[in-house]
């Protein structure tokens, strides 16, 4: 306790140059907390948009189907097992029949997938119910990316063109009867959805899916042949091992940044050092043990990373709040990423963010200010009072 008491009094009494030194620390805490939050916010609201728009609790897919593979289409459907019909009925079940089709708004021509969806599905986040009602064109709904590249609205007839089982094609007007928006390209880019009866009499698939996307109340007995669940482990882990690269890879500016830092702080130890020379030497004259003078300058270097805590919190603690609490705003060609992310990401910081990025520069810290120490060792207590190193 006397060490820290003296090493708080010592590095106090250095003025400008701690406060310089605490303030950068400070400054690249916040900067590291805020970083991690919006990677660790970005992840969350990604995982809930998509949840609730693509992928429910799980889904089941056609032991053919590959959303990778454009070519898989022609052959991933199947008739739905009976068993799965049942938990269709009950609601625990919304199948999405599959298939590509080609539209031509004001005549250019542009691929789209037709999905078919049950109208009355309660599993996704979609407005099927939008899709009821007795209309002579096909009732289409269309998200917000695919109306703007295709410059459509609600109310809007666009020619839809698709092949049916037996590769022969065909052409009639949609009507969209909706625009949705959703932060899940995969549910709005690209994508035109019907109702599922519908899509089965045009493709001339009666009963059959490629998907079907099951909310919590769908137990998985895995007795349906041909069909494979695929879990949030397996369907969420391409998004998060993007959000993991990028949080890798955004954090080699703030470690040069703190690199910079320790530098300050290593360069100060070093100078400390050197100009209490005599300081040192009265020190071990009283009777203080070399180890115990190099604990005393690693613990007073070490002291700067525990103020810059303290001395962070009181702009940093506000700062974090109101930034979780407003979000922060993305760039408007965010849908061009492909991924799930929203206009605006909301950070979320946990005790264990937190508590690891303080662990992290206070140990950093010690480090730098334990090396410059070592050198006491090799000072004779006479030399030092005279102020001549050895």
């Amino acid at each position: 306790m006397k060490a820290f008491k003296l090493a708080f009094r010592n590095l106090i009494g250095a003025g400008l140059r701690t406060w310089l030194n605490v303030g950068i620390l400070s400054f690249i805490l916040i900067l590291m907390i805020m970083q991690y939050g919006i990677y660790d916010g970005w992840n969350k609201q990604a995982v809930t948009d998509m949840i609730a728009w693509e992928i429910g609790s799980g889904q089941i897919w056609q032991e053919e189907y590959d959303p990778y593979d454009p070519f898989t289409l022609e052959d991933s459907h199947a008739p739905v097992p009976s068993s799965i019909q049942n938990e269709i009925e009950k609601g625990n079940l919304a199948p999405v029949l599959i298939t590509q089709a080609t539209i031509y708004p004001d005549g250019r021509m542009q691929s789209v997938l037709l999905k078919g969806i049950n109208i009355e599905q309660q599993v996704s986040d979609i407005p099927t119910a939008k899709l009821e009602g007795d209309f002579t064109e096909i009732p289409a709904l269309i998200g917000r990316i695919t109306a703007k590249n295709a410059k459509l609205k609600e109310g809007d007839f666009v020619t839809v063109r698709w092949r049916d089982v037996d590769g022969t094609f065909d052409a009639t007007e949609a009507l969209i009867v909706g625009v949705f928006d959703a932060d899940v390209p995969a549910v709005t880019a690209g994508q035109m959805w019907i109702p599922i009866e519908r899509l089965r009499e045009m493709t001339q698939m009666p009963v059959e899916a490629t998907i079907l996307i099951a909310d919590q109340e769908y137990s998985w007995t895995g007795s349906e042949e041909g069909w494979v669940l695929k879990d949030h482990d397996f369907l969420l882990k391409e998004m998060r091992e993007m959000i993991k690269m990028k949080k890798v890879g955004g954090s080699f500016i703030y470690v040069i940044l703190l690199l910079l830092a320790l530098l300050a702080v290593f360069d100060t130890q070093v100078l400390s050092i050197f100009r209490r020379q005599k300081e040192i030497g009265t020190y071990m004259a009283m009777g203080m043990t070399r180890s115990q003078v190099i604990k005393l300058f690693t613990v007073e270097g070490a002291m700067h990373s525990f103020l810059a805590v303290v001395v962070g919190a009181i702009p940093g603690i506000p700062f974090l709040l109101w930034l979780s609490n407003k979000g922060m705003a993305m760039p408007g060609d965010t849908e061009g990423f492909g991924m799930a992310i929203g206009a605006r990401i909301y950070p979320a910081y946990s005790m264990g963010l937190i508590l690891s990025v303080m662990l992290i520069i206070i140990i950093a810290t010690t480090i730098v200010s334990f090396l410059p120490s070592r050198k006491i060792s090799k000072m004779n207590p006479v030399e030092a009072i005279k102020g001549k190193l050895q």
